[in-house]
């Protein structure tokens, strides 16, 4: 018997796991990973920004910050990068990290995960991550929260993090380490796949 193609989504606050999460089950089940983020960069790019940096998070850095003000301006952004990853999820199977799509695509062949976590641990993670202060990661946390809330509800109508009906599946980062998580998450998407 074949096994059933299913592509995978992964939603959740910043600097939850996402990426981390979403690479391990590429690997394992060999499927492209795609990232919402960087698909949003490419476009910055394209723009002039400057989107090169030594820096293991490009959206801390200034150029970033000018960029996401010219974002906030004009949805036609995020709009470009949600459609760019409806189209990859018709054409193919693929693990793909976006704040929006679990609210944009119903689809029964997509497992959606959200991954939940508190400020105070997402700060944890990327100050660690990113090499930062814990003060400054905390801000930066708190500060990408509420940005991401009024992005969507401007563009969408939904706020994002509340109505987690469209999730398949919501794991706590808080509750069990990111190698558990990846342990967990794997045995969700072979039960889908067997």
């Amino acid at each position: 018997m074949a096994k059933k193609q299913i592509s995978i989504v992964i939603s959740g606050w910043p600097a939850v796991g996402k990426t981390t999460i979403a690479s391990s089950l590429a690997e394992e089940f060999d499927l492209t990973l795609y990232n919402g983020g960087d698909i949003l960069k490419m476009l910055a790019s394209e723009k002039g920004y400057a989107t090169s940096t030594s820096r293991s998070d490009w959206w801390d850095t200034p150029e970033a910050k000018l960029f996401m003000e010219e974002r906030k301006k004009d949805p036609s952004f995020d709009r470009l990068v949600d459609k760019k990853l409806e189209e990859i999820l018709r054409k193919e199977s693929a693990v793909i990290t976006s704040y929006t799509l679990p609210w944009l695509v119903d689809d029964s062949r997509i497992i959606k995960f959200w991954l939940k976590g508190s400020q105070a641990n997402r700060a944890k993670r990327m100050a660690n991550r990113d090499n930062i202060s814990f003060e400054e990661a905390e801000r930066i946390v708190r500060m990408r929260d509420e940005e991401n809330k009024k992005i969507y509800y401007n563009l969408y109508g939904f706020t994002f993090g509340e109505n987690l009906s469209v999730f398949d599946y919501s794991l706590n980062t808080d509750c069990l380490k990111l190698d558990a998580l990846i342990e967990v998450s794997k045995m969700i998407v072979r039960y889908h796949t067997g």
